[in-house]
Parts: C-alpha cells; sequence; structure tokens
C-alpha cells in the first residue's frame, strides 16, 4: 500500500493513538499536517514523522471551536485522507455530570468530528478520491456506567460516520469508524488516575478490571489500532465505506 502524492490531515495527534496514526502513515508516503492543542507535543511527533522520511508540518488547533478548524484547512490545504483521533474521555455518574463535562465530551468528540467532515469532505468529492476514519469507541456501540457524555459523543460518531458514507459514495470518498475497546494510552491513564481518586483502589486492581473487560484479558496497543485505521486508509479498503469496525479482543460479540 502507499498514499505517496496524497495529503494526510490527523488530529489528536500529538499522543495515543493519533501520534501512532500518525507514525503509521508516515510510512506510507503522503504529506502529513499533523493537528493538536499542545505545541510542543504535536511538533514533537512531526519531527518523529520526518525523522522516518515523512515531509511533516504541526498545526496547533482545538477540533471543538469551528473557527479553529476552517484555520487548520486552510493552513492544510486539499486534504485527501483525513483521520478525526481528537478525543476527550470524562467519567461521571450521569446525575452529577456537569454541563461543562457534557459540553466538552459533545463539542470536541462530536462537533469536532463534524466540523472536520464539514471542511473536508467538499474537496474529496470534488477531487473523486478521499478516506476518513473516525475514531469511535465500543461506547459507541453499547453502554458503560459512568460515561454519559463520553457514549453519547461516540454513538454521534458513528451516526455521522454512516450519514457521510452515505452521501460521500459514489464519488470515490470512503466514510469508516474504528471502535477500539480500552486501549494502552495516555488517555487510558487518565482514566485510571481518576477512578482510583475516586474508590481509593490501586491503579494496577484499576487496571486488572479494565484489562478483563476484554476476552484476551489486556488492552490494545495504539499501534494495533493505527495499523487498522492506516489499512482503511488504502486502496485495498475501497469497498469499506460506511463500518464501525471493533478492536476489542472480543469484548463485543
Amino acid at each position: 500500500m502507499t498514499l505517496r502524492e496524497r495529503r494526510a490531515l490527523v488530529t489528536g495527534a500529538g499522543r495515543g493513538i493519533g501520534r501512532a496514526v500518525a507514525l503509521r502513515l508516515a510510512a506510507q508516503g503522503p504529506d502529513l499536517v499533523l493537528a493538536a492543542r499542545t505545541r510542543s507535543e504535536v511538533e514533537a511527533v512531526a519531527e518523529e514523522a520526518r525523522a522516518r522520511g515523512a515531509r511533516a508540518v504541526a498545526v496547533v488547533a482545538d477540533v471543538a471551536r469551528p473557527e479553529s478548524v476552517l484555520a487548520l484547512f486552510r493552513e492544510a490545504g486539499p486534504v485527501d485522507v483525513l483521520v478525526n483521533a481528537a478525543g476527550v474521555a470524562p467519567s461521571a455518574p450521569l446525575v452529577k455530570t456537569s454541563d461543562e463535562v457534557w459540553r466538552s465530551a459533545l463539542e470536541t468528540n462530536l462537533s469536532g468530528t463534524f466540523f472536520c467532515l464539514r471542511a473536508a469532505l467538499p474537496g474529496m468529492m470534488e477531487r473523486g478520491w478521499g478516506r476518513v476514519v473516525n475514531l469511535a469507541s465500543i461506547a459507541g456501540k453499547t453502554g458503560y456506567p459512568y460515561i454519559a457524555a463520553y457514549a453519547a459523543s461516540k454513538h454521534g460518531v458513528l451516526g455521522l460516520t454512516k450519514v457521510a458514507a452515505l452521501e460521500s459514495a459514489e464519488r470515490g470518498v470512503t466514510v469508516n469508524a474504528v471502535c477500539p475497546g480500552y486501549v494502552d494510552s495516555p488517555m487510558t491513564d487518565a482514566s485510571v488516575a481518576r477512578i482510583v481518586e475516586k474508590t481509593g483502589l490501586a491503579a494496577g486492581d484499576v487496571r486488572k478490571r479494565l484489562e478483563d473487560m476484554s476476552p484476551q484479558k489486556r488492552l490494545m496497543t495504539a499501534d494495533e489500532v493505527a495499523a487498522l485505521v492506516v489499512f482503511l486508509c488504502g486502496d485495498e479498503a475501497r469497498g469499506i465505506t460506511g463500518q464501525a469496525l471493533s478492536l476489542d479482543g472480543g469484548t463485543l460479540v
């Protein structure tokens, strides 16, 4: 597979899954535009990508703000591949979910994906080729306690994915979602820390409980998720669109 002479934009590229996607894409030859809110992190990933022979630029952007997304796409230029990996994962009982937490999850995870889709799809459809992969979650397919805002946002991402796929299917564009289970990433580390703070459990015990949610008794890795994302970006996956592919060790069967 090669994506040479393509341009790929990855949001949330400063850490975790977004970083893994950026570095795996670097081997496929596209020009990379890497976006994140934290300048030092996204610039470090761009430098890693350049060390692997890729052409990569880092852009500071907040996908929750439509004006920031517009500025990002102006700087990026025509985008052939879009990976929406930016996200937040707050947790709280539904009745204790504050307006701020609710808005943060919906604005970043759902509205951010929408803003980027709206900016990228017209050019992809006009040029007759495009790949979009939205990072969702198995929480977009089912429910779990204490993640009302996160689950609602990821269910919304799956709805957006289906609509965008249908509206662009005749124009050489595919739009898919990848739905990981718990991933060994900074986001999961933060979730573990919150659970420890609220329950007093040991971090190792919390992590073991998350691992045991998967029949494989482990967390997924960011590189595993990135491999699936990058496959969906290639021509071999041109017949796959509108799908929500789980990568969870068999948690949802």
